[in-house]
């Protein structure tokens, strides 16, 4: 076994487990088991408990991108502050003081591709299954010779689940028969993944983002991957079986609404996003702001220290109470 199967063996067996575990639920309520819907669902049950399962890490990748965002108007100070020169020293002192910014605001600049890069394996390992699926192939665990029959051969509308458009549009080319169904289908699902990456980037690009950093060369980053990633869906997805789509589309899906949540409950502040609930939360009587008097009410009174009375004589007493007359006694 290559050392790339080797890693993949144990998320492939753990995606038989979960295909084979929605399969018999849908079965088990009177879904044809052969049926392409079933198989759909089945991929669907998939989606949903990969994504809860990475929702501690999608928070982290928030607050990080949050942190990024904070920090980019003194990264961009930092940037200034070297433009143009391009000796070694400058280069050093340039790299050293980004990562002892990046060290004290606890920012990782890596940390926001980490959901993408966990569901790279798991891409990779449902992709290897539904291709041996294709070719009739058992899978590494519960997905046996029987099961991978029935989802290679099962349809939807039509389209067998293994089946893609480069496939069907090679053979239409060549003359052979080919699809038509597995071809429209294919091309709805890649207009919809390419507009789900493209709107889910959108929210974070035109309302996500401080006037500060949209200054800042993060914001340029930003604007393209909000053309790149789709681009990235329409020429790769001509290549993906169905199932595999129709993976990559439902998580899409849940990608775009769990962005929506979270930048309108938890926007940057400062943001398009952040003054929209700053109206809504006051049209609803619950902004809280923090009034200067407030403040100074909420700070606890010092102590008002006096001095001790030392004891007096009764003729010192006498003398204290008179007023001067100008020195005559």
């Amino acid at each position: 076994m290559d050392p790339i199967g080797f890693i993949l063996w144990p998320i492939k067996w753990a995606i038989e487990v979960i295909l084979v575990a929605f399969h018999w639920l849908w079965t088990s309520i009177g879904m044809d088991p052969d049926g392409g819907a079933t198989w759909v669902l089945s991929i669907v049950g998939l989606v949903i408990v990969v994504r809860a399962a990475l929702i501690p890490i999608f928070v982290r990748q928030i607050k990080s991108q949050r942190r990024m965002l904070e920090v980019a108007p003194q990264l961009k100070k930092i940037q200034d502050k070297y433009k143009g020169k391009k000796d070694q020293f400058s280069r050093e002192a340039m790299s050293r003081e980004t990562m002892e910014l990046y060290k004290r605001t606890g920012t990782n600049p890596l940390s926001s591709c980490l959901p993408l890069l966990l569901q790279m394996p798991i891409f990779f390992a449902l992709f290897s299954v539904l291709n041996g699926a294709q070719h009739d192939q058992a899978g590494v665990g519960v997905l046996n010779q029987e099961l991978a029959n029935s989802f290679a051969h099962s349809e939807f509308f039509g389209a067998p689940l293994s089946s893609t458009f480069i496939n069907e549009w090679n053979a239409m080319t060549s003359g052979q028969p080919f699809s038509v169904s597995v071809m429209v289908i294919a091309l709805t699902m890649i207009v919809l993944m390419t507009a789900s990456q493209f709107i889910t980037q959108l929210q974070i690009v035109s309302k996500n983002m401080s006037p500060e950093t949209k200054a800042s060369p993060m914001f340029r980053q930003q604007r393209i991957l909000l053309y790149l990633l789709p681009l990235v869906f329409a020429f790769s997805g001509v290549a993906f079986p169905l199932g595999v789509m129709f993976y990559w589309l439902v998580s899409n899906f849940w990608t775009m609404g769990q962005q929506f949540i979270v930048i309108r409950n938890m926007p940057t502040p400062g943001s398009e996003a952040a003054k929209a609930r700053e109206a809504r939360l006051a049209k609803k009587g619950k902004l809280v702001t923090e009034k200067p008097e407030a403040a100074e009410a909420e700070e606890p009174a010092k102590p008002v220290t006096t001095q001790r009375q030392q004891p007096m004589g009764k003729a010192r007493a006498k003398n204290a109470g008179k007023k001067p007359n100008g020195g005559n006694r």
